[in-house]
């Protein structure tokens, strides 16, 4: 569909709170569990990819074979690769892997890969498993372009721990929005577009986002993060 124009809206100041906990889903890359599979490397450019995050302030990332992946549920998280060798180096998820990278494969960024191991290499059997960060900012928000009072997506951006759900604040409560393979939750209504919005990650942790107004692709800071594991 194609968005209508967006209404004028006013400057607000952005609130943040920390929520209680509450029980998710748990998606294939899971806390305290231990990944096998194979490390291979790619030129990343300035590092964005299918999360659509945008350039990374750093080369130590990596794409996310398909099917870990998960409709991009694996984007933003932090994942610690372990070589046979000793050598071991912490990457953010920032792409996805297609075809034919099998599940538990994750293609490094070349600068990655090569912490590892000389990139002549080309395949290293490796063992991975999830982190939580403890040296890391506020977590943002951004709305897609196109984004107006009728239609929008939402993206989360510098969190510390993977993202499980988003919800928005309406007239009749929270609604959960779905999320697409390129790392949006999407309104395709509007309802609930530039109203509070709450993001829970895989601990259950719930953060809650008021007073951002929709401002198609402006990364918006927050004053919150999710805690450490």
């Amino acid at each position: 569909m194609t968005p209508k124009p967006a209404k004028p809206s006013q400057k607000s100041t952005p609130t943040s709170s920390r929520g209680s906990t509450t029980s998710v889903s748990a998606g294939r890359i899971r806390p305290n569990t231990s990944y096998q599979g194979v490390a291979t490397a790619y030129e990343a450019g300035v590092g964005d990819g299918a999360c659509l995050f945008g350039p990374s302030p750093d080369m130590m990332i990596a794409a996310m074979n398909t099917t870990d992946y998960e409709t991009s549920r694996a984007c933003g998280a932090y994942v610690l690769v372990r070589a046979a060798n000793g050598k071991s180096v912490t990457v953010r998820i920032t792409n996805e892997c297609p075809l034919p990278c099998a599940p538990g494969q994750i293609d490094l960024s070349q600068q990655a890969f090569a912490k590892l191991a000389d990139l002549k290499v080309g395949r290293l059997p490796i063992t991975w498993s999830l982190v939580s960060p403890g040296s890391i900012g506020t977590m943002s928000i951004r709305y897609k372009t196109g984004s107006s009072a009728y239609w929008c997506g939402i993206q989360v951006i510098g969190h510390r721990n993977p993202v499980a759900r988003l919800e928005v604040s309406t007239g009749n409560g929270w609604r959960q929005l779905p999320r697409t393979s390129f790392n949006y939750f999407i309104a395709e209504d509007g309802n609930g577009c530039g109203k509070a919005i709450r993001v829970t990650d895989i601990y259950g942790e719930q953060l809650t986002v008021s007073g951002l107004a929709v401002r198609a692709n402006v990364v918006q800071p927050t004053r919150v993060q999710f805690a450490q594991h």
